[in-house]
């Protein structure tokens, strides 16, 4: 028996901006919209259709639907199981999207995914009337394992939690056995690719996304106390370098796309990143596509920065987060400051454009220390050792060693998912919610210093640097808006 499965992102009508949703450890709106390609969900429809079953991939965020015109593709398609994937700032939201549709919709069955399910997935089915929830990151895998439940009585796997007669029970905890070499190229034509050719880290248009592993190999103590895809992903899997480079290859030969991020938590490094390089190298894709992916500080040495260099690398993304070696520590970060300024200068050496994610807003650090990151920052820029970076609020996400912190030490402001969007600080700190949302911005400001804008003048030589540039600047100035003061007080429609 065939079953019709919309896996859906439903619009969220908000003057907040848009929601960074998909494939997204953190959540932010964003005034300057962007949309990034989800890996896990994609894969999920490619297996779905090679299942047999039929398949509707409706993202109403990326599609830019009004919430009316996508309750009206639900009752046009009719499908019988629809997917979405939440986290904690719009799973409220949610609850309100699902139970609208289900009064439209009554015999529809819905399913809810994501980190912030996994960390409590009985509170979606006390406040709404979602059918399942799906627990841990393989929720690929699990949606085709629902999707056989529903057509043909197929026992459902570890990780699902629902009602039946009223009760709501569980098949037990997500158990993350599936073996991803058995995960199929994804159909991008099908998941609508196109759909997500472009943002910020994008210097060549049309790129798209790969995830070769799940998620980081950073496990020491059970990784960053923050992430919140450690609740997703108890251990870390990755499928060969050769199946990676196959997947460029098509995605090049086919696509024509021009530049690749693998959205792995870390990259794979030592003979893996060699083997992978080597391979580049070999087919000639170095000299086709542009590559990029994220790093840790303390991963690798100056000549893997050279071979990668010569494969193609050309975006590489670290997680800084703070300079001061006490948060470090707190955050079971694992790197230092020094292997930062290292790492960004030896990647630079390479050729490499390295970017940097920071967070303003955590309850031990005072004003002082806070303003330390800043400065580092901004060395790293005069320098010239990165060349973007992005700015956020610390989040507790619920399921998160950070958010069991909070609550042992009264750190939280509020509880109100909705709150937990960035837009403030949801954390007590030293700082005053003011004082945090000007930190972030001091940092986007490295972009419109005279030192910072004549170096990038002076390497324009395409008409892509030129694009880069003048997208750049449009993203600058939205982030400055994303943390303007009053612009917690935004809101979302109610249904």
């Amino acid at each position: 028996m065939t079953v019709r499965v919309s896996i859906s992102y439903p619009p969220i009508e908000t003057t907040k901006g848009t929601p960074l949703l998909s494939q997204n450890r953190q959540f932010q709106y964003f005034n300057e919209p962007t949309y990034i390609y989800p890996c896990v969900p994609a894969y999920g429809a490619t297996m779905l259709r090679r299942a047999d079953h039929e398949l509707s991939w409706d993202d109403g965020i990326a599609e830019r639907l009004t919430l009316a015109q996508w309750f009206n593709r639900m009752e046009h398609l009719q499908p019988s199981l629809v997917c979405i994937e939440t986290k904690a700032p719009t799973v409220k939201t949610y609850w309100r999207t699902i139970n609208a549709l289900k009064e439209r919709m009554p015999s529809t069955k819905v399913a809810l995914m994501g980190d912030h399910v996994t960390a409590f997935p009985e509170e979606s089915l006390q406040n709404s009337r979602v059918d399942y929830a799906i627990t841990g990151g393989d929720f690929d895998f699990l949606m085709v394992n629902l999707a056989d439940h529903l057509a043909d009585g197929t026992p459902l796997e570890p990780g699902f939690w629902y009602r039946e007669n009223g009760e709501v029970k569980t098949t037990g905890p997500f158990v993350q056995n599936h073996d991803v070499e058995n995960l199929p190229q994804i159909d991008r034509n099908l998941t609508k690719w196109w759909l997500y050719t472009k943002n910020g880290n994008f210097k060549y248009e049309p790129g798209t996304y790969t995830f070769v592993g799940r998620d980081c190999w950073w496990r020491k103590d059970g990784g960053c106390t923050f992430c919140s895809w450690t609740t997703t992903y108890k251990k870390f899997q990755v499928r060969r370098p050769e199946s990676l480079v196959d997947e460029i290859e098509q995605l090049v030969m086919r696509y024509g796309i021009r530049e690749v991020f693998d959205d792995t938590g870390t990259f794979p490094v030592s003979g893996w990143l060699r083997k992978f390089c080597e391979l580049m190298i070999e087919r000639g894709l170095n000299e086709k596509v542009k590559f990029g992916c994220n790093m840790r500080f303390d991963a690798l040495t100056r000549e893997e920065y050279q071979l990668m260099g010569k494969a193609g690398f050309r975006f590489i993304l670290y997680g800084l987060e703070s300079a001061n070696e006490k948060t470090l520590d707190r955050l079971n970060k694992g790197t230092t400051r020094q292997e930062a300024i290292n790492a960004c200068r030896w990647a630079k050496e390479a050729g490499l454009d390295p970017h940097l994610t920071i967070m303003m807003g955590y309850p031990w650090e005072t004003y002082e220390e806070a303003q330390n990151t800043v400065n580092l920052a901004k060395y790293i820029f005069r320098k010239g050792w990165a060349d973007t970076l992005q700015a956020t609020i610390v989040i507790p996400y619920p399921g998160t060693p950070l958010w069991q912190q909070a609550k042992e030490n009264g750190w939280l402001v509020t509880e109100d998912y909705d709150r937990f969007d960035m837009r403030e600080a949801v954390l007590k700190s030293p700082l005053t919610n003011d004082q945090t949302k000007e930190l972030a911005k001091d940092l986007y400001r490295v972009f419109l210093t005279p030192e910072y804008v004549i170096r990038k003048l002076l390497y324009l030589r395409s008409k892509d640097d030129v694009d880069f540039a003048w997208r750049g600047v449009r993203y600058v100035l939205g982030h400055l808006r994303d943390f303007s003061r009053g612009s917690e007080m935004q809101g979302t429609k109610t249904i």
